[in-house]
């Protein structure tokens, strides 16, 4: 697969995902406010654009890297992706310990 072949399997996996979004919150507009922690990022994310794979949540900005990566070859599945983003997940845990830290002596 070329780069340009590839550049257009980014393009139209933006487009659906974000429209996955849009349906969702079209649906049920509370998805938008509702917020869990992804499983691949380990950002506290909205539900709106959301899917379940397996057991992992991802939100809707890790759905497109899963989606795309599958498309592209570069991942064969969901535990590749979350393996690959481990670092992302860990750095993000020691975001959110800080900002409570901080928190808590204000």
């Amino acid at each position: 697969m070329n780069k340009e072949e590839q550049i257009k399997i980014i393009e139209n996996m933006q487009q659906v995902v974000e429209q996955m979004k849009l349906d969702d919150i079209e649906e049920d507009s509370s998805l938008a406010e509702r917020m869990f922690e992804c499983s691949c990022c380990g950002k506290t994310k909205p539900l709106a654009g959301s899917i379940q794979y397996k057991d992992y949540r991802l939100c809707n900005d890790c759905v497109l890297l899963a989606e795309t990566g599958f498309a592209i070859g570069k991942f064969k599945n969901i535990e590749e992706l979350i393996k690959a983003m481990e670092d992302t997940r860990l750095e993000e845990m020691c975001e959110y310990i800080k900002r409570e830290e901080q928190r808590e002596s204000n």
